[in-house]
C-alpha cells in the first residue's frame, strides 16, 4: 500500500472559532496548534500546508494555573547591547491579551517558512466579536479544561 501525500490543490481550509473564556493558555495553545498543523486530519502531511484557519475570541479572560500570571516573564531583545526587555504576564493580559496566545502557538508551530504561514492563519481577538463572519466558522470543540 502507497502512502498518499497531499499537495496544495488537494487541501481544503475550514475557518473554527474558539472561545477562550475560562480555558488555560498552554491547553489551548496545544490545541489549537494541532488544527493549525492540519494533524487533526487524515490527510496530514508534514511538509504541506493542510491545516485550517483558527480564530479565538475572548483571549483576555484566558487563564493561567498557579502563580504564572504574576511570575511568568516574557522576554525580547531590541537588537542593541543591554537591550533585552522583560514583561510580566499580568501586564501583557491588560494591555494586549492577544500576545499571549500568539506566543503560546507560535512555541508550538515548527521554526521556518511553514511555521510561519501556518501562523498567519490564526487571528485573535480580545473581546467577542471577530469581523469573519463572512468565513462561516465552525465551533471547534477542544477537549480543554
Amino acid at each position: 500500500m502507497k502512502t498518499l501525500f497531499a499537495k496544495k490543490t488537494d487541501v481544503e481550509q475550514k475557518w473554527h472559532v474558539v472561545d477562550a473564556d475560562g480555558l488555560v493558555v498552554g491547553r489551548l495553545a496545544s490545541q489549537v496548534a494541532k488544527v493549525l498543523r492540519g494533524k487533526n486530519k487524515p490527510t496530514f502531511t508534514p511538509h504541506v500546508d493542510t491545516g485550517d484557519f483558527v480564530i479565538i475570541i475572548n483571549a483576555g479572560k484566558v487563564r493561567f494555573t498557579g502563580n504564572k500570571l504574576e511570575d511568568k516573564a516574557y522576554y525580547h531583545h531590541t537588537g542593541y547591547p543591554g537591550g533585552i526587555k522583560k514583561e510580566i504576564a499580568k501586564d501583557i493580559m491588560e494591555s494586549t491579551p492577544e500576545r499571549i496566545i500568539m506566543s503560546a502557538v507560535r512555541g508550538m508551530l515548527p521554526k521556518n517558512r511553514l511555521g510561519r504561514r501556518q501562523l498567519s492563519k490564526l487571528k485573535v481577538y480580545g473581546g467577542p466579536d471577530h469581523p469573519h463572519n463572512a468565513q462561516n466558522p465552525e465551533t471547534l470543540n477542544l477537549n480543554v479544561k
